[in-house]
């Protein structure tokens, strides 16, 4: 008898990437069933980049994201975690993961409701239009004032 594959959940988050909310969160997804994880941030242009040309900036930060949050989330996950960087449009970036790497579930952090961009786009009915599992994740506010840009 052949076992199944374990599924496969994408995060996605940026600065509440390493949040102990998303922290609790993956290691409860984790003692639940046979899983793998991989953490999608996307870019986030800030000032004039975010109407010039948001493409081509925020990269920095959300590398520094992926290297702050991989470690703790592994642990977390008790096994590897594999971090990614993409569209500084987040709708965009999970549809580009979903189509290209394939995944089951998604798992969205995202900031307080009255902080959070992603809440007022609507982000989490979107993705679940897209006919995965979605599950919300909602990080507490706080200072990212020493989080590293580059």
């Amino acid at each position: 008898m052949r076992a199944n594959p374990p599924v496969r959940v994408l995060i996605v988050a940026h600065q509440t990437a390493d949040s102990p909310q998303l922290i609790d969160a993956v290691a409860r997804r984790a003692t639940a069933g046979s899983c793998t994880f991989t953490l999608l941030v996307p870019t986030r242009p800030r000032g004039l980049h975010r109407v010039v040309d948001p493409e081509d900036y925020g990269a920095a930060e959300a590398n520094a994201r992926v290297a702050t949050a991989v470690p703790v989330l592994s642990r977390a996950a008790e096994g590897e975690i594999i971090g990614i960087v993409g569209s500084h449009e987040p709708l965009a970036a999970i549809q580009d993961a979903l189509n290209l790497l394939g995944f089951e579930e998604v798992m969205i952090s995202m900031l307080p409701s009255r902080l959070s961009r992603w809440l007022h786009l609507d982000l989490p009915r979107k993705v679940r239009a897209l006919g995965v599992r979605v599950t919300e994740v909602l990080g507490e506010e706080r200072d990212l004032t020493d989080v590293p840009a580059a």
